[in-house]
């Protein structure tokens, strides 16, 4: 289906600035050869310009990609400028980042692995 980011299994975001004159194209190169990841994968990536009032998130469908797209009228994105090429993010957290929160809440309730109690 046509733009249904639920189809991927794993989120990522590129940490620092990404030009955002890149298209489909340039973004799927910058993730093969940059990060080291396959594009033809359902993952959704994030990418996120200097000004971070724009975002562009890259999925392949299975027989093509989607590129979106998001400008904020008002306010930025809280994109991360750490030293990390890419990161996993939870659908949570892409939850925050799309609501102009930070992806680290402190105050929010982590999930626990299995085995790790006390």
């Amino acid at each position: 289906m046509l733009g249904d980011i639920t189809v991927a299994k794993e989120i990522y975001f590129a940490c620092g600035y990404t030009d955002m004159r890149k298209s489909i194209d340039g973004l799927a190169t910058l993730v093969q050869e940059t990060f080291g990841m396959d594009p033809f994968t359902p993952r959704l990536y994030l990418f996120c310009g200097r000004r971070r009032d724009r975002l562009k998130a890259l999925l392949w469908e299975g027989d093509g990609f989607i590129l979106l797209y998001k400008r904020l009228e008002n306010g930025s994105f809280q994109w991360p400028r750490s030293t990390e090429q890419i990161k996993s993010l939870t659908w949570q957290e892409l939850k925050w980042l799309l609501d102009g929160l930070a992806i680290e809440q402190p105050k929010a309730i982590k999930p626990v692995k299995p085995g790790a109690i006390c």
